[in-house]
């Protein structure tokens, strides 16, 4: 019998993105097939990916006049799309028109051009913010191509591709001094699995459109769709930080009743915030070790060493995966018994 295989291990392959500045944000889309990038340098590019390593020069996408600082793919029931937040105030909506068989995978046509065939086309350009697009999320693909935009003027707007080819725009006013960062929570309610919990008219689990938002005024807000008023409404206020959240991101979720949220902060914290069923939120801070131990004090003698710049939680949901400005990034795991554990330290 042959033996068993074995894991390897490989050593990380640089990529040459031909940016002429600083890289920004680095995403791959929903099957790992493609690489999109983005830089101070006001431009995005996009890789094929090609056994772990990019191929080629990629193509280059120009339309925004600062620096680009995020990249998000949508969900490929709607096609090859990306969205990309700039400085300059800007929301960029692209499209790869490039195969035919690309263009029979989606019934969704966003208004593009017939014409439009061969490449990257922009379908929607969305310049209602007045000031830097710090943060961009696709919602879950179960409500629909809808896509949440976080602005330093202190608004949320809320883009929704409709059946006719339009997009409705929601404003919401979330930070007034600014807002840096947006998840969307997953689709399917917490408990929405429980025998307890009622399902909706179609007998699935019912499905709630919510998302949080963090911004300068060191607060992280909750919000949900209120289907009867038709607007979005604040339903929880998270206040643990003592400086501007630079990044909160919700956790996978399949209808358990417990829900997380982890956020990263200019005051070199971490925090994971625990909701169980209708219960408050919880917090607990993490050190670069682990959890804050109870009774220990917060100070810069285990806070981290750098601003804390972005946080993401696993496929999972019980690992974390923290950035830091000093270009360290932290893995933290969830124990059985609760507390979260640094398994793993990398220099980025």
């Amino acid at each position: 019998m042959a033996p068993a295989a074995q894991a390897v291990s490989e050593a990380p392959r640089p990529i040459e993105t031909l940016h002429e500045d600083m890289i920004h944000d680095a995403q791959l889309d929903y099957y790992g097939k493609r690489l999109a990038t983005c830089s101070s340098d006001r431009t995005v590019k996009v890789f094929d990916v090609i056994e772990g390593g990019a191929s080629g020069q990629g193509v280059t996408l120009s339309g925004h006049e600062g620096p680009v600082w995020q990249v998000a793919w949508a969900h490929p029931k709607f096609g090859p799309i990306l969205a990309s937040a700039s400085y300059d105030g800007k929301v960029i909506i692209w499209k790869d028109n490039g195969s035919q068989s690309t263009q029979q995978t989606s019934t969704y046509g966003y208004g593009a051009p017939p014409a439009a065939i061969g490449g990257w086309t922009k379908i929607k350009e969305h310049s209602m913010h007045t000031a830097s697009v710090n943060s961009i999320a696709w919602a879950p693909h179960e409500f629909g191509s809808i896509l949440a935009c976080a602005s330093s003027d202190g608004n949320i707007s809320v883009l929704t591709f409709n059946d006719d080819g339009t997009w409705a725009v929601d404003m919401v006013a979330a930070h007034p001094i600014g807002c840096n960062a947006v998840s969307w929570a997953p689709a399917t309610a917490p408990g929405a699995l429980l025998a307890s919990q009622a399902p909706g008219p179609d007998g699935q689990p019912v499905k709630v459109q919510r998302f949080a938002s963090a911004g300068c005024d060191n607060v992280i807000k909750i919000w949900q769709f209120n289907k009867e008023q038709s607007r979005w409404e604040v339903i929880d206020t998270l206040q643990g930080h003592t400086d501007w959240i630079r990044d909160v991101t919700y956790s996978p979720n399949i209808g358990l009743p417990r829900s997380y949220l982890a956020s990263a902060s200019q005051d070199r914290t971490v925090i994971v915030w625990t909701k169980d069923g209708d219960s408050s939120w919880t917090k607990t801070v993490l050190t670069p070790t682990g959890s804050l131990a109870a009774g220990a004090v917060l100070d810069d003698s285990n806070k981290f060493k750098d601003t804390v710049w972005r946080v993401s939680f696993s496929l999972s949901g019980n690992v974390l995966a923290v950035s830091c400005g000093d270009g360290q990034v932290y893995l933290f795991k969830e124990g059985i018994k609760g507390g979260w554990e640094c398994v793993s330290e990398l220099n980025a």
